[in-house]
C-alpha cells in the first residue's frame, strides 16, 4: 500500500501526523490482522485468502489504519454509517447511558427506549405509533414477516429476485440473490421480478412501460399463487445491495394498490435506504406510498450499537392488544442502542444532515457521476438518490455485457491504492458515502474514481 502525503496522515487524535511513522501503533495493526486471521470467521467469504485491512479509527467520512494512513469511506462500512464515524453527540449519549443503566430487560419500561420509539415514529406516516425493536435489519425483516403472517392468518411472502433482506431464516429466503439458494429452509416464499429498466425483464423501452409491465407481472404472480394465501409483499423501497435500483414513477403506488386490491400487506424494507441515505428520512417519502410495516436498522444510529426494528401500523399492532405476540429478543430496545438512536435522530434534524445528503446527491454526485459516465466507456448507467448511487460497469455499452470479475478486482486495487474504501458488488461501484460527507470529499472521491477507472479500462 502506498503511503499518503502528510496532509492525509492522522495521529491518534485524528489530526495530521507525520508520514512514514512506525512504532507501537504499527505493531497493534499487525496484531489485529494476525488475530483476525487466526480466530475470526468472516461472513460471505471463503476464509483462506482473506487479507482484511485493519481499521484503527474513524471520524466523519474518514477511517485510518494503525500506520495512520487515512481512507475516504465511500462504502459507509456496509452502507450504514450515515451520520459519519465517531459523531460526538452519539458517542456522548452512549457513554452517558452506560453510566446510568447499561442494560435492561425488554419487559421493563425504559425512558430512553420510549424516547427512541417516539423519535422514530415522529418520522413515520400517520397511523403508525408502535415500534418493535430488534438487534439488526435481518431480524427486523424476520419479525415483520411474522407480524404479517399472524395478522392476516396467511402464509406466503412475495419478494423480489433482486433483493437482500438479511441472513436469518425467513429473511434470507425472502432475499432474491444467490445467498438465498444455500439457505432455503424457510417455507412460504415466492419471488417475482421488480423493475430494472437497464436490464428489463419485460422488454420495456421507457420507465412508464417498465412500471406497467412489472405491475402486471406482479399481479399475475399474486393471482397464480392465490391472493388468499399471501400475507405480504416485501420490497426494499430502493433496492440496495442488488444494484441501487430506484423504482420508476408509479411503481410503488401501483404495488400499494395491488396489495389493497387483494387484501395483502405491504412491508417496505428501509434497512439500507432509510434515515437520510436517499436524502429523505425514509426512502418511501420520495414515492407517495404508505406501507403497513416498515423495517429499519443501519442509518437509524449508524451502527454504533447493533439495533433494528419494525414500525407497525396501528391496526396490525391492535391485533396483539389481547393476543400474545409470540416473539422477543433479550436485547430488544437495548438502552445503549436506544441512546444512540435518540442522539442520532436529534443530530440529524438539528444539524441538517438529511438535507445535506439531498444536496450532495442533487448538486454534486448526480452531475459528477454523469460527467464520469461521459468520459468512461465502462460506465453503462448511473442511478441513485441522495448519497445512494451506483455505477453499472460494462465491457460494451451497446451489448451491456457486464465487466468481468478481474476488472472489478483491478478496480478495487486502484481505488484502495488511492485511499478510498469502495463498495463493489458484481459489476457495480456503489457510491455510498456518509450523509455528512463534504463537498471537498466528494470532489476528491470523484477524482479517485476517474483515475482508477482510467487504469482499469486499459485492461478491457
Amino acid at each position: 500500500m502506498t503511503q499518503l502525503s502528510d496532509e492525509n496522515r492522522l495521529d491518534d487524535a485524528g489530526t495530521a501526523g507525520t508520514a512514514g511513522t512506525k512504532g507501537p501503533a504499527s505493531a497493534d495493526g499487525a496484531l489485529a490482522h494476525a488475530l483476525d486471521r487466526a480466530h475470526v470467521f468472516h461472513s460471505w467469504s471463503a476464509q483462506a485468502a482473506l487479507d482484511p485491512i485493519a481499521i484503527a479509527g474513524g471520524l466523519g467520512s474518514l477511517v485510518w489504519d494503525f500506520d495512520g494512513t487515512s481512507y475516504l469511506d465511500f462504502a459507509s462500512q456496509l452502507v450504514n454509517v450515515n451520520i459519519g464515524h465517531r459523531h460526538p453527540r452519539v458517542v456522548a449519549a452512549i457513554q452517558a447511558q452506560a453510566d446510568v443503566l447499561p442494560t435492561v430487560a425488554p419487559a421493563n419500561a425504559n425512558l430512553t427506549r420510549g424516547q427512541a420509539a417516539s423519535a422514530i415514529v415522529g418520522h413515520a406516516p400517520a397511523g403508525m405509533s408502535k415500534v418493535f425493536f430488534t438487534n439488526g435489519g435481518a431480524d427486523a425483516n424476520e419479525n415483520a414477516i411474522r407480524l404479517a403472517r399472524l395478522h392476516t392468518g396467511r402464509d406466503k411472502i412475495l419478494s423480489a429476485y433482486r433483493s437482500y433482506h438479511g441472513n436469518t431464516g425467513a429473511a434470507v429466503v425472502a432475499t432474491g440473490d444467490w445467498r438465498r439458494i444455500p439457505n432455503e429452509f424457510a417455507r412460504g416464499h415466492v419471488h417475482f421480478f421488480g423493475p430494472y429498466l437497464y436490464r428489463s425483464e419485460f422488454w420495456a423501452a421507457s420507465p412508464e412501460q417498465e412500471t406497467e409491465r412489472a405491475l402486471r407481472h406482479l399481479e399475475h404472480v399474486l393471482q397464480a399463487e392465490g391472493p388468499q394465501s399471501v400475507a405480504a409483499i416485501l420490497l426494499e423501497t430502493v433496492v440496495g445491495t442488488a444494484g441501487v435500483l430506484v423504482p420508476p414513477p408509479g411503481y410503488l403506488p401501483g404495488v400499494r394498490a395491488l396489495a389493497d386490491r387483494y387484501g395483502v400487506l405491504l412491508i417496505l424494507d428501509e434497512v439500507m435506504a432509510g434515515f437520510g441515505r436517499t436524502g429523505a428520512w425514509f426512502a418511501f417519502d420520495h414515492f407517495d406510498v404508505t406501507p403497513d410495516l416498515i423495517t429499519f436498522a443501519k442509518g437509524v444510529n449508524s451502527g454504533y450499537v447493533p439495533v433494528g426494528g419494525v414500525i407497525i401500523a396501528d391496526p396490525i399492532a391492535a391485533t396483539f392488544d389481547h393476543r400474545v405476540f409470540p416473539g422477543g429478543l433479550t436485547y430488544s430496545g437495548h438502552p445503549l442502542a436506544m441512546a444512540s438512536i435518540v442522539a442520532t435522530l436529534d443530530a440529524m434534524a438539528t444539524e441538517g444532515i438529511v438535507a445535506n445528503a439531498a444536496r450532495i446527491g442533487a448538486d454534486l454526485l448526480a452531475p459528477g457521476l454523469a460527467d464520469l459516465a461521459a468520459r468512461h466507456r465502462s460506465i453503462g448507467e448511473v442511478r441513485g438518490l441522495g448519497v445512494f448511487w451506483a455505477l453499472e460497469l460494462v465491457t460494451d455499452r451497446a451489448t451491456r455485457e457486464p465487466v468481468p470479475a478481474a476488472f472489478m478486482g483491478a478496480l478495487k486495487a486502484e481505488l484502495m491504492r488511492r485511499h478510498l474504501l469502495p463498495f463493489l458488488a458484481e459489476n457495480r461501484i456503489h457510491v455510498v458515502p456518509p450523509c455528512v460527507v463534504t463537498d471537498d470529499e466528494v470532489a476528491r472521491a470523484l477524482a479517485i474514481y476517474d483515475e482508477a477507472l482510467t487504469v482499469a479500462e486499459a485492461t478491457l
